[in-house]
């Protein structure tokens, strides 16, 4: 039996700005993404979503999530 797992985190209202210095942020870290996760980022109005899906292992499904949100923080942070 196969285990799928979806998550979806939502960042409302960003600006233009912050959207894409988050996103160019990122970048690098979905490179050589661990195998059974995937990210997809898109940039919805004013919000950005993040859609991760692990087909394995959830531990690295939680500790991806934690790691993503984490630089995010630290972008925005940066650009403040």
């Amino acid at each position: 039996m196969s285990l799928t797992c979806q998550v979806q985190v939502i960042l409302n209202n960003l600006s233009k700005e912050k959207i894409e210095t988050v996103k160019k942020a990122l970048e690098p870290d979905n490179v050589n993404f661990p195998e059974g996760l995937s990210l997809n980022v898109e940039n919805i109005d004013n919000k950005l979503v993040f859609n991760f899906e692990s087909r394995e292992n959830m531990k690295k499904l939680i500790g991806t999530v934690d790691e993503v949100l984490e630089h995010v923080q630290l972008a925005l942070k940066v650009i403040e």
